[in-house]
């Protein structure tokens, strides 16, 4: 059975999702001022520019070991390391998130969608759960 339809459809799916990932990520960035934040936090504002190339460099280096599938036989201690700067990421997110709360109603008023706010956020929930059982019960690949 020809699916040539499904190409086009895969194509609008990846890039409308990398386009709302990469814009939430830079929209948080930017928005939120995580990086001068957590220089001002830690008192380290001469790490700025590390800070800076750590998230690109993680960006780049896990895109493209998510597009090429590398794998890596390290020691299983390392899981341990992993697991802790990955803990140390989510604690400074979440510290983050809870400084500056309002980010979805300022994102909303600046694009001129104040109005629709519900359903923004509504579209978000459910694009969530819905991307999350197609990759859940694997329907996409």
């Amino acid at each position: 059975m020809n699916q040539w339809w499904l190409i086009p459809v895969q194509l609008f799916i990846g890039l409308a999702g990398g386009i709302a990932v990469g814009s939430g990520m830079v929209a948080f960035l930017v928005v939120l001022d995580i990086i001068p934040r957590l220089a001002q936090i830690t008192r380290s504002y001469r790490l700025i520019r590390a800070y800076e190339w750590s998230v690109i460099g993680g960006s780049v280096f896990f895109t493209l070991s998510d597009f090429f599938v590398w794998s890596f036989s390290l020691h299983p201690l390392t899981a341990v390391l992993l697991g802790l700067l990955a803990g140390g990421f989510v604690g400074m997110l979440a510290g983050a998130l809870t400084e500056v709360m309002n980010v979805l109603p300022i994102l909303a008023k600046r694009v001129g969608m104040a109005s629709y706010m519900l359903w923004l956020l509504m579209a978000m929930v459910f694009g969530k759960v819905l991307g999350s059982l197609l990759d859940w019960l694997h329907v996409l690949g």
